[in-house]
């Protein structure tokens, strides 16, 4: 049996090997023109699902800050502290990138 991995998972386009997940198959989520800056809170720090949950209504989607902010958050939890500014797609967009 292999597994079948959800469209809001950054792993859902990486292959399956048999019942191995092969090379990571990086899911883009790419700079947008509404996209806008935030910097991350204090109740957020080093909990990227918290904001993502309240972002978006799944804590699943920690990932979209990274993909989106690879040049700011190299470690999705570690460099997710208060002050940080980073920037967010909105709701639909990503609805769309992802296919949601």
């Amino acid at each position: 049996m292999t597994a079948q991995y959800i469209n809001s998972s950054p792993w859902y386009t990486t292959p399956i090997r048999g019942t191995y997940l092969d090379l990571l198959n990086i899911r883009a989520v790419s700079a947008d023109t509404d996209d806008y800056l935030y910097t991350i809170e204090a109740q957020y720090a080093y909990r990227p699902d918290l904001l993502a949950n309240d972002l978006y209504g799944d804590p699943r989607l920690w990932w979209v800050f990274t993909q989106r902010n690879l040049d700011i958050l190299q470690d999705p939890v570690l460099d997710f502290v208060p002050g940080t500014q980073i920037y967010l797609c909105k709701l639909s967009s990503l609805k769309v990138a992802l296919g949601l």
